[in-house]
């Protein structure tokens, strides 16, 4: 039994006693070609010329004299022969790019599988018209531009593969094709005399398959499979699906030759599968893992590779791997839009796409000045700028920032013209932006020594400027839009590659790069349904039953390669650990995969294999109540508190949690400011009360007629405008949701108009206070230092000859809450805590002007039909002598329990 299957190659390969060093090797990946050249040195006595080792691609290109393009080149290349061709409605390149991405890649598959391509493009188009074939013989124009892209295909295939042509250009499966076509003819560059070696493969499309088939048959070559007898031998497991075909179907295979099986996977192994919550939870058990495995000596860490099914995870997983670790070696490619950078550009392009005649957006502004890069750029020179904007918008409710707004930041004044620019940006102003922006970046982290970020600048850059160069070659993207799609498809594909060592140190990698190589230990990690095997993700035009009859690859197929992949892993490793997600969502694949309950189910490894479930350790211990103690310090602020005067408010806010008495009144730290898209509650409030205290103040110490509400109501309008730009500047009330809000504060004014206004026939009405603010010292017994009480009373007036205190409320107000049958609930009840601030307000008035047998209710916009709720103990809606009597040995009780240094402040739970 080898080690690994490469050393197995190069054995067998000396046992026939053919001198490997004379070979040339074809492997699947670049990668794996390293690996066989340390094994070819290894095995060396003294030093030669490595002999060529080349990966599948590079051998299949250099039969034909075709370079590989690049994506995009392609994409824009494809555009230009669609734009060309006799489609009279076709689409802009921003909408192109979503569609001509799968377009490419059904060419690609295709021509690698030597499909006449005429015959495919023209059943896809006869499909389409079956399908949209209706009983009306009217076509919409949208279906008829529709089945014109499908008519066309076949033209615009033929005009895109001559155009490549002429530029010795292609993608991999036209390079393919054109490979083939020159071994037939006989016309290929012959690549060598010397006996090839394939090595390792498994998925081969046709293409690939007749060129190997080729240099079999002529004698001189080799094929190296890497597969178990275990899987070979078994009809229906899929890791053997694509190897068994070829058994049975290559002339070579008919006519004397044998694959060699190895005989690996049942050998002894320990296979522990643990199923963890989420995907961040899985890197945090690999990092557990790997803590455990670096500590035990049997385990040798440069045999061991950890694989991340799921790519996306690379960020976080680095972040888990313990510093225990000494050498970590990533070989896979972090893609740029998984990175914070890339949503910095990706904000500064939605600031723009998103700004109007008012400004930029605040949404957008935020977004984009909260992103770390920002922040970073804006410093101590810039006037931390970020900071104060962030500040200044939620403060002033900004709904748009415009460029009057932006001179209060002189400091920044250059850094703000590139991202506030006040012209209309094209794409290339956008990229010279953004390089700019780099540009400031790199100074910052070129002095912090960041290698790291100054990395991904420099990724960025290139970047800019590819998208430059492709902007200068192209005359159809003029608009900002149609850049973003670009730069979201260049930012997909291309990665950000770490340099390292492959050939030591405990290996990062995804399935792919996984290829050819062996590992002793292997972790791998996601595989649930939808990720390892990834599904039915059909990112074709041409329909499964299509691609079956003509011998593409399904999702079936594209499934079975990852199935080998998965078993490959482990036939030789000796210590696997599987993790999956036990709590998919949406977003990350089902539930666990089929392969790992093909491993629970499968009889010959029932002794080497254990299944877990990993929960993290929950220990709910009760909280403990909050309790503040009130030391000499809290005593300071609170005397200072009560010479400035105890407000009702204040007051319920202990009655409701004395630790929100503490941080609101005392420490005085007010919820966040938000900016207001919709209007909050309390903003409404201050509207309503604002415009009714403007409208009644000229009938002050007036009774009131039915002629003054006439007039009131016709100012109604004019009032609320007023108030509404005075509590939020920037806001446009004639559209949009303001709009309504401003309409249902007319309504509660008319409504409340109307309502005084029948009130008037039958009674006498007398204003005698608005908005008065009321202050009163009050003796404590048993407290050392005086205390204020205040109140602003929204209302007062005569109401046939009796006094009345009026609250306005616009929130939710029931007439429990203002009902006393129980006097302890008045200080222990939040409830009652509307009941409580009328009360104050009553001995607060009786304070002043020495009266009782006053009302004081509550008037609620939501329920105007019902009246005034007036505050009640057992049915006398009247508030007596005796009734602020009772409610003074309360208040004491509730002041004395606030101001008592031995009684600690404590939290209050609902």
């Amino acid at each position: 039994m080898h080690d690994t299957f490469l050393e197995y190659v190069l054995d067998d390969l000396h046992a026939k006693q053919l001198d490997f060093t004379q070979c040339t090797f074809v492997l699947p990946s670049k990668r794996s070609g390293t690996f066989l050249k340390k094994h070819i040195a290894n095995r060396l006595e003294k030093n030669i010329f490595s002999p060529e080792v080349l990966s599948i691609q590079e051998f299949i290109g250099n039969l034909s004299d075709l370079n590989q393009a690049s994506n995009i080149d392609l994409l824009l290349q494809l555009f230009k022969v669609y734009k060309e061709s006799q489609i009279e409605e076709s689409d802009d390149f921003a909408s192109f790019i979503n569609w001509g991405q799968t377009l490419l890649q059904d060419f690609n598959e295709i021509d690698g599988y030597l499909i006449p391509a005429t015959n495919i493009l023209n059943y896809l188009s006869a499909i389409k018209e079956i399908n949209h074939w209706s009983s009306s013989n009217e076509k919409s124009e949208l279906v008829e531009n529709y089945l014109q892209l499908w008519k066309n295909l076949e033209t615009i295939y033929t005009s895109f593969y001559k155009s490549l042509l002429e530029q010795k250009r292609g993608y991999q499966g036209l390079i393919q094709r054109e490979a083939v076509k020159a071994i037939q003819n006989g016309n290929c560059k012959e690549i060598c005399q010397t006996p090839i070696v394939f090595v390792g493969f498994n998925a081969l499309n046709a293409a690939e398959s007749t060129i190997i088939q080729h240099y079999l048959e002529q004698g001189n070559s080799h094929i190296y499979w890497d597969i178990d007898s275990y899987f070979l031998n078994d009809s229906i497991h899929d890791a053997g699906l694509f190897i068994r075909e070829y058994l049975y179907n290559w002339p070579y295979y008919k006519h004397g030759h044998n694959i060699e099986a190895q005989d690996n996977f049942l050998h002894n192994k320990d296979i522990r599968i643990t199923g963890v919550p989420k995907s961040i939870s899985q890197t945090k058990y690999v990092g557990q893992l790997l803590q455990e495995i670096g500590e035990k000596e049997d385990i040798d860490l440069t045999k061991t590779a950890l694989v991340l099914a799921d790519e996306t995870l690379l960020n976080p997983m680095l972040n888990a791997v313990p510093s225990t670790i000494p050498e970590v070696n990533i070989t896979m490619g972090m893609p740029l839009n998984k990175t914070v950078l890339y949503s910095f550009f990706v904000n500064l392009l939605e600031l723009h796409l998103n700004v109007s005649e008012q400004g930029w957006f605040f949404k957008r502004v935020l977004e984009f000045i909260s992103n770390p890069y920002t922040l970073t750029l804006s410093n101590k020179d810039q006037g931390d700028f970020a900071q104060r904007m962030s500040k200044d918008i939620k403060e002033g409710n900004l709904l748009y920032i415009n460029s009057e707004k932006l001179e209060k930041y002189p400091k920044a004044k250059k850094l703000l013209s590139i991202i506030f620019p006040k012209e209309t940006l094209t794409p290339m102003d956008w990229i010279n932006n953004c390089l700019l922006l780099i540009e400031r970046l790199k100074t910052i982290y070129q002095e912090e020594k960041n290698a790291l970020e100054l990395e991904y600048l420099y990724r960025f850059y290139a970047l800019f400027n590819q998208l430059g160069q492709y902007l200068d070659k192209v005359d159809f993207m003029r608009e900002l839009k149609s850049i973003k799609n670009l730069f979201k498809e260049l930012a997909n594909m291309e990665t950000l590659d770490f340099i390292g060592q492959p050939l030591t140190g405990f290996q990062i990698m995804g399935m792919l790069e996984s290829r050819n190589l062996d590992f002793e230990t292997v972790i791998i990690t996601c595989v649930n349904e939808g990720i390892l095997p990834s599904g039915k993700s059909n990112n074709s035009f041409i329909p499964f039953d299509v691609k079956r009859d003509y011998g593409l690859p399904t999702y079936k197929e594209k499934d079975a390669i990852y199935v080998y992949h998965f078993y490959r892993l482990i036939q030789r490793a000796k210590n696997i650990y599987i993790t999956y997600n036990t709590e998919p969502d949406v977003l990350e694949g089902g539930e666990k995969s089929r392969l790992i309950t093909q491993l629970l189910t499968d009889k010959n490894l029932k002794n080497n294999i254990t299944h877990t479930i990993a929960t993290p350790k929950i220990s709910i211990d009760p909280k403990p109540l909050i309790q503040i103690e009130k030391d000499g310090q809290f005593m300071e602020d609170l005397k200072a508190f009560a010479q400035n005067g105890f407000s009702p408010t204040s007051l319920t806010n202990y009655i409701r949690n004395p630790i929100d008495f503490y941080t609101r009144n005392i420490l005085k730290i007010n919820d966040l400011e938000e900016v207001e898209e919709n209007i909050a509650a309390n903003t409404f409030g201050t509207i309503i009360h604002d415009s009714l205290e403007q409208l009644y103040t000229p009938l002050i110490d007036q009774v009131l007629t039915e002629e003054h509400i006439k007039t009131l109501k016709k100012q109604v309008p004019e009032v609320v405008q007023h108030h509404f730009t005075k509590n939020l500047s920037g806001v446009n009330v004639s559209k949009g949701k303001f709009l309504l809000v401003y309409n249902v504060i007319l309504k509660y004014l008319n409504n409340f108009l109307n309502d005084e206004f029948q009130q008037l026939k039958r009674h006498k009405i007398k204003i005698l206070a608005l908005e008065e603010r009321y202050e009163e010292f009050i003796t404590v017994p048993g407290l050392g230092f005086p205390i204020k009480l205040k109140g602003t009373l929204d209302r007062v007036d005569e109401f046939d000859g009796t006094v009345r205190i009026i609250d306005y409320k616009t929130g939710k107000v029931e007439p429990k809450n203002v009902k006393i049958t129980d006097w302890e609930t008045i200080i222990m009840d939040y409830d009652k805590s509307k009941a409580f601030q009328l009360l104050c307000y009553a001995y607060l008035y009786s304070k002043k002007h020495g009266v009782s047998d006053v009302k004081a209710g509550i008037v609620s916009f939501k329920h105007l039909g019902k009246g005034l709720f007036p505050f009640s103990e057992d049915k006398d809606t009247r508030i007596h002598t005796d009734t602020l009597a009772t409610f003074e040995s309360y208040l004491f009780r509730l002041i004395n329990e606030i101001c008592n240094p031995t009684v600690p402040l404590t939290e209050k739970v609902d």
